[in-house]
């Protein structure tokens, strides 16, 4: 049982989680099972891994894949591993996985320190992979996979969608942590798009229009038109795509359109993170 060899460990060393790290360790056999499956881990398979904790998923994941990149942040925790486990196909990374330079790898499997979801995704979906299948809290993992229009929907979800199929996999209560976290989980996995079909989308641009998600697109831009560093004089009397529009209803092409209109009328550069005359 999990449970029983992470109590064991937790005496041995007298260790005690960090909630400052987010530290909640998996105890369930099934969710582990689960996240390998639906990861598809084979022999030829370079992993990426954060917050490793006490190493039961990373011994799966070791006795399946060519090699495990684990990164973790608690030098507690690494000098567990080091001592409890003899793999020979994982190299554990010290250090913040959303600061640290990322190996090369092809799939990423983990269960994510919280506070770092937002961050470590919107970094992944820089990197070129496989897939990924990763823990969140529920209530991210469900604005992650929002459409537009609904409740739900936000700049994560059209940043995410934009570059990468998202699908919650399986729902994980409470109960599968030590300790107990105060919501409820979910896997979820991620596929790139095939990068014909990938968005690339003006980061400024998205965070100035979700500024005013329930906003007009034109309102919401004019009033967002000091992250564009210019009068909002200059969006007065132009007729911007999609504009009938809520933000909170626009697709990532929508948000492409409007970015290509900027960009012909000169308000934004061709650098598509750059403002023109920043």
């Amino acid at each position: 049982m999990l449970k029983d060899r992470l109590f064991f460990l937790l005496s041995k060393y007298n260790l005690r989680a960090r909630d400052s790290l987010g530290q909640n360790f998996l105890i369930v056999p099934d969710v582990i099972e689960k996240a390998i499956e639906v990861g598809e881990v084979s022999a030829n398979d370079v992993v990426l891994e954060v917050g490793p904790g006490l190493g039961f998923l990373t011994e799966e994941l070791a006795k399946r894949a060519k090699k495990v990149y684990a990164i973790e942040i608690d030098r507690r925790i690494i000098e567990i591993l080091k001592r409890e486990y003899s793999w020979k196909n994982v190299e554990i990374i010290h250090g913040d996985a959303v600061k640290v330079k990322w190996p090369e790898f092809n799939k990423a499997i983990s269960n994510l320190p919280y506070q770092i979801s937002s961050p470590f995704t919107f970094k992944l979906l820089k990197r070129d992979f496989e897939k990924a299948v990763l823990m969140y809290q529920l209530e991210f993992a469900q604005r992650m996979i929002a459409k537009p229009g609904s409740r739900n929907y936000s700049r994560l979800s059209l940043m995410v969608q934009a570059l990468a199929d998202v699908e919650i996999v399986m729902k994980i209560g409470k109960g599968a942590f030590y300790p107990r976290p105060e919501v409820d989980s979910a896997l979820v996995l991620l596929t790139p798009k095939p990068k014909e079909e990938r968005i690339y989308l003006n980061e400024k641009l998205v965070n100035a229009l979700f500024q005013h998600r329930r906003k007009l697109v034109s309102k919401a831009l004019k009033e967002s038109a000091h992250v564009f560093g210019v009068d909002r004089k200059k969006l007065k009397n132009i007729i911007i795509p999609h504009s009938n529009k809520r933000v909170y209803q626009l697709t990532p092409q929508d948000i492409k359109d409007i970015e290509e209109f900027l960009k012909a009328e000169g308000i934004i550069s061709e650098n598509s993170n750059n403002i023109s005359g920043v």
